[in-house]
């Protein structure tokens, strides 16, 4: 029998390889049946966009069981760093706790991160006490950095945020997992199953998706499909696929045929 395949973030083990957002429901309702399709461990919630910390008004909190999913607060809508590391603190008082999901927005249009804002963010809510996942560009050298600062996993993007156009560069993904010894999230960007099945089979430990599941024309279709992505790439890559060749192979061996 296989052993439980599962993975760390800062101490917290996940056996569920996909993390998926909350917003661009219709309601909380429907995000509480998407979100336990998809069978996720752990959600990421817009502090700046969807109530968790108001008990006075409707409250996202209140629809999701809260013993089987871990939250993941994170900073979207944020231009600056100063933005960034207020909104975290924000999350932290009001109990939240101290995994963050970090995002410095550079460009409207793209919705790129601001990589040097990125790792100015970081390197303060790391030296804080928080445990940073940064949305960052495919960069290697950026990703690098970011796990030097002491961030506890890095996501770059597979393509821009809401896009659904797939991992766009396989290769830079590759050498970024290639160099680093925390856990590798590909985020943004991912449109259906077969790009999440593509994360897992180049070896990332996770992928994070929002839109891709919210966006559908059946959410909670979707988001099953997705988690069978997720469980089907993560059995090929550790099957290990066979090596890519220019000609044909014979299946079955040439000696010994029947005459």
């Amino acid at each position: 029998m296989q052993a439980k395949d599962s993975y760390r973030i800062a101490g917290v083990e996940f056996t569920s390889r996909l993390i998926v957002g909350t917003g661009k429901y219709r309601d909380f309702e429907e995000t509480a049946r998407a979100i336990e399709a998809s069978g996720a461990q752990m959600v990421t919630v817009a502090l700046r966009r969807v109530n968790i910390t108001d008990p006075g008004k409707d409250n996202l909190l209140d629809h999701l069981d809260l013993d089987k999913i871990k939250i993941l607060p994170n900073t979207a809508g944020c231009y600056t760093a100063d933005e960034a590391v207020r909104t975290c603190r924000l999350a932290r008082e009001a109990g939240v706790g101290k995994m963050v999901k970090l995002e410095v927005i550079g460009d409207e249009k793209t919705l790129f991160p601001d990589v040097p804002a990125t790792l100015a963010a970081a390197e303060t809510l790391v030296g804080e006490g928080f445990d940073v996942l940064p949305y960052i560009t495919d960069d290697p050298v950026s990703c690098k950095k970011l796990e030097d600062l002491g961030c506890a996993a890095v996501m770059p993007l597979a393509a821009p945020i809401g896009s659904g156009l797939g991992i766009r560069n396989p290769y830079n993904i590759k050498i970024i997992l290639e160099h680093a010894s925390v856990p590798v999230i590909v985020d943004a960007g991912v449109g259906t199953a077969s790009d999440a099945a593509l994360a897992m089979e180049l070896g990332c430990d996770a992928v994070l998706m929002n839109t891709a599941i919210a966006g559908a024309d059946n959410p909670l279709l979707m988001a099953e499909a997705m988690k069978k992505g997720v469980e089907a790439g993560r059995a090929a890559y550790l099957a290990g696929r066979i090596g890519r060749k220019l000609y044909a192979t014979a299946s079955s061996p040439l000696s010994g045929l029947i005459d």
